[in-house]
């Protein structure tokens, strides 16, 4: 039966006012509006919504037992923040711990009353860190580090660290000196913790002299996060090894195949038996790829050339010269 011209009307008004209706939620859910405080987060973590934050002067001026803790963070790059002419963010004592109005409430005024009579401060009403999921003591960071530390950490949600329940906490001690980030003379140490297979990587005959703090992981790897597998700098393999060996990356005109992307392909990175790096011997290395060849090509010669590839074709990675042998090739390929 054919629709009347009435139905199709009230159809037409319901139809525009529901889009119309959908139209106006959609702009109100584009209208910004404000995040309740952190600090209101901060007490919902800590369980005590009747905290209050009293700064950081209060909290370290009760006793003596934080002393040298107060000394080195007003050193440090989070200390110098506290300075309100810095004009950066306010990071203290609070900013990490949570509101502290209830940890020092049954303190004395006089600090050296409190130290004579061993009285702590009751680090129970403070943010218990150590014991929080590593994901959440990371975002007590984060709440500052994601928009300070862009790009920094614009991959760390998604990284293997995170992924594999590592923490700020880890890498990084706020309370071992002024220094919070962990030094590259010091770093090898503190990764091998976690990575024992390159620790015994690197002490092969060949490897990359991190024993010899001539480099640091950080210099091939983006810890918090990267686009590339193993957390590699660079948009491949090979932009990562160029940054310090810059004559291998060409592009030359007469180039190796394999190695226009990945090093990998012939180069271990943390250490090998193998010079320089090679994830085995020559020729056998160049054998997995290349059918080998006589030594020279007179009749009746039945030697099979197994020395070291390299001792005739010297510019593995590329060359920009023609052979002077057959076909103009060159030194490259055969």
């Amino acid at each position: 039966m054919a629709e009347s011209s009435g139905a199709r009307r009230i159809k037409l008004i319901l139809l525009t006012a529901l889009i119309g209706a959908l139209g106006a939620s959609c702009a109100d859910l584009k209208q910004s509006r404000s995040l309740l405080p952190m600090r209101e987060y901060e007490r919902m973590i800590v369980g005590r919504l009747d905290a209050e934050y009293v700064g950081t002067a209060n909290c370290v001026s009760r006793c003596h037992a934080h002393d040298k803790i107060t000394d080195d963070f007003s050193h440090s790059v989070h200390g110098e923040q506290i300075k309100p002419e810095t004009g950066l963010p306010l990071v203290n004592c609070e900013s990490c711990h949570g509101p502290g109005s209830l940890a020092i409430e049954k303190l004395e005024d006089d600090p050296e009353k409190n130290t004579l009579l061993k009285k702590p401060c009751d680090y129970g009403k403070l943010l218990d860190i150590r014991h929080l999921p590593p994901m959440a003591q990371s975002l007590i960071c984060l709440k500052c580090h994601s928009a300070a530390s862009t790009p920094a950490l614009s991959h760390w949600n998604a990284s293997s660290h995170a992924l594999n329940d590592v923490s700020c906490f880890d890498c990084h001690f706020l309370h071992r000196g002024p220094q919070q980030k962990v030094s590259r003379t010091e770093m090898a140490e503190l990764c091998f913790r976690c990575h024992p297979d390159v620790r015994a990587e690197n002490n092969l005959y060949s490897h990359h002299p991190l024993r010899e703090k001539k480099m640091a992981c950080t210099d091939c790897h983006e810890v918090h996060g990267s686009t590339q597998d193993k957390l590699l700098k660079g948009n491949n393999p090979k932009e990562t090894c160029t940054r310090c060996h810059m004559e291998k990356q060409g592009p030359f005109a007469f180039e190796h195949g394999d190695v226009t992307e990945n090093c990998l392909n012939c180069h271990t990175p943390h250490g090998s038996v193998n010079r320089p790096l090679l994830n085995a011997a020559l020729p056998f290395l160049c054998l997995q790829c290349h059918t080998g060849h006589l030594a020279n090509n007179s009749p009746g010669t039945k030697q099979l050339f197994t020395n070291r590839c390299t001792d005739c074709h010297s510019q593995i990675h590329g060359t920009d010269t023609p052979s002077q042998g057959r076909a103009g090739l060159g030194s490259m390929r055969q």
